[in-house]
């Protein structure tokens, strides 16, 4: 293998993989981008969430319990998170591919029942009472998402409508009957309210990013060999291949007469001058040698 390939070969392999480390570390940073940006966007739609829900405890509640015959139930104006889920359906319109959900283990409203990790949650919060928040990524068939989650513990309040079904007032009961969401107990952990923000798009952007970096340094490693390897065969390899030739001659006391023809002001040219000087010598000795 000539110097040529052999040294093209080195870059080469070199630069690959510095394209290759440089698409990863940009991957890397551009997830953890989008994973900052997924947090803080789930913080931001969460609280707004949870100030309605206040909003409406604090407020509106106490003023629909003096309104409202205590038998009766409009959930639209009584239920937190009917209010919640009504002002999600409309956010959601706006905002695609978020998600909002108030997962419960046994909850009035069936769409409410808890998955297999929502329950994980449920009782991880369950298991420790200090715990405010829960936050990381989460599969949902099949796309990912960065999840933001809260507690929901059962209140005093929360016992007029999920503490017995003969206790509960007789619209609720009418509208979602007697088997599930009732019998919770004061203090308890059975819900937890969690955000859902979409990531595909950002893990997809991420993933461009890296593949667009790579494609172009991989450009540029190639411009970069063909740069070289013009470089090296005329100012390396044909000089040099050009003295081989010469030295080969001289060494059969051929072209003595003939300058070497390399010049230039480097390694290769102070080579050159060597030879040069070996040429002269071979011929001044070989006219002695031959006037003898």
């Amino acid at each position: 293998m000539s110097i040529r390939v052999r040294f093209i070969v080195i870059i080469g392999v070199v630069s690959v993989v510095a394209s290759l480390v440089l698409g990863y570390v940009s991957y890397q940073f551009s997830v953890k981008n989008a994973m900052a940006d997924a947090k803080r966007q789930g913080a931001i739609v969460f609280n707004m969430i949870h100030s309605s829900r206040m909003y409406f405890k604090k407020y509106q509640w106490p003023l629909v319990t003096e309104l409202v015959e205590e038998d009766r139930f409009y959930p639209e104006i009584m239920s937190g998170f009917v209010m919640t889920r009504g002002v999600w359906e409309i956010f959601e319109k706006k905002f695609p591919g978020y998600k909002f959900k108030q997962a419960t283990l046994d909850p009035l409203y069936p769409s409410n029942k808890a998955d297999a990790d929502e329950k994980k949650l449920i009782q991880l919060f369950a298991t420790d009472k200090k715990l405010k928040n829960s936050e990381g990524t989460m599969l949902k068939n099949g796309k990912a998402f960065y999840y933001f989650a809260r507690p929901v513990d059962v209140g005093e309040k929360c016992l007029r409508c999920h503490g017995t079904p003969e206790e509960a007032p007789k619209d609720q009961v009418e509208i979602y009957g007697t088997t599930s969401g009732y019998d919770w107990h004061k203090g308890q952990i059975v819900s937890t309210s969690i955000v859902y923000v979409p990531m595909d798009a950002a893990m997809a952007a991420a993933k461009k990013s890296a593949t667009t970096l790579f494609a172009m340094g991989l450009a540029g490693i190639i411009g970069l060999m063909a740069v070289i390897w013009v470089f090296l065969s005329s100012g390396v390899v044909r000089p040099l291949a050009k003295l081989e030739r010469k030295t080969t001659q001289i060494s059969l006391g051929k072209e003595l007469d003939e300058d070497i023809g390399v010049q230039s002001n480097d390694e290769i040219g102070d080579l050159a001058k060597a030879i040069d000087r070996l040429r002269i010598s071979t011929a001044k000795l070989l006219k002695r040698c031959a006037g003898k």
